[in-house]
């Protein structure tokens, strides 16, 4: 007679198997909650202030350690920050570039308050007061020491005055983009229209679309248009007086080209949009130095 078949061991037992279903219930739950908060403060236009880079992970991270009670609150916050993350592109249309600089903050904050809600369950103290401390510094109280929004930026090369000069009164033609920062999604120059160095003469620039990563989502047709606003020996200066370009990410003002010496010096002058500004402020610098040396190139070839 046989022996009767052998019932296979669960994989969890009970307490676990619930364990396991509270934390992705948590997940879930921490992750729409991310969203709500993408959406609300979207619709108050708060998307370029330190209400929605700090405020927004905060709300993933604080919705984990209410739901879930995991053996390390870090580790998990981790995990739904990365869902959240992978699944925002193309839920919410955003670009590559802005995903890529919104993660490093958003990892940052999210690792800050799990270490210190790790760090206070420990102790046996309130696991959230230390978080709300560091939310104030990291946002509000962040931006007392922030740098000036309006800066400029200045990038030389060696050039023939002369033929910068030629080259600024005829309509660019722009070539590759070499940076490797300008290059993991920023919008690239493909023709221009225009000509002349006096006063009040216009550059119409046309750059590649945009294409937002949402199913169905078409290209969206990009542009800046520059008029001459300054005009001296050796010196011009463009206004931007229509951009629909990098206007969401940098208020870009003005371009001025100075040569003379066997030199060509790009001057871009910009507002700062988005806040931290701790944390934003290093990047659009070294974009527009990036972009300055990119057109200091195109102009002393």
């Amino acid at each position: 007679m046989s022996d009767p078949p052998e019932t296979p061991e669960p994989l969890l037992g009970p307490g676990e198997d619930r364990g396991a279903r509270r934390a992705l219930a948590g997940l879930v739950l921490a992750v729409f909650a991310g969203l709500l908060a993408y959406r609300v403060l979207h619709a108050g236009h708060l998307e370029q202030t330190a209400l929605f880079y700090v405020g927004v992970p905060a709300v993933i991270a604080v919705t984990v350690v209410l739901t879930v009670r995991p053996r390390t609150v870090t580790g998990l916050i981790m995990a739904v920050i990365t869902v959240a993350l992978a699944i925002a592109g193309p839920l919410l249309n955003e670009g590559v570039v802005c995903l890529l600089f919104a993660a490093p903050i958003f990892y940052l904050v999210g690792l800050l308050i799990g270490l210190a809600v790790d760090h206070s369950r420990r102790r046996g103290t309130n696991g959230l007061v230390a978080p709300l401390v560091l939310l104030a510094a990291l946002g509000g109280g962040g931006e007392m020491v922030a740098p000036p929004r309006d800066s400029e930026v200045t990038v030389v090369r060696p050039a023939s005055g002369a033929r910068v000069e030629r080259a600024l009164a005829v309509a660019p033609r722009f070539g590759r983009v070499g940076s490797p920062f300008l290059r993991l999604g920023f919008p690239a120059p493909v023709r221009a229209e225009g000509a002349g160095l006096e006063v009040g003469d216009e550059r119409e620039i046309t750059f590649t679309p945009r294409r937002p990563l949402g199913v169905g989502a078409l290209p969206e047709p990009r542009s800046m248009t520059l008029r001459i606003k300054e005009r001296s020996p050796e010196r011009v200066t463009f206004s931007v007086v229509r951009d629909t370009t990098v206007a969401r990410w940098m208020d870009l003002r003005e371009a001025e080209f100075a040569w003379g010496g066997d030199r060509l010096s790009v001057t871009l002058r910009y507002g700062r949009t988005f806040d931290p500004g701790w944390y934003f402020d290093p990047l659009q610098r070294y974009a527009a130095a990036e972009a300055a040396g990119y057109l200091a190139g195109t102009f002393a070839r």
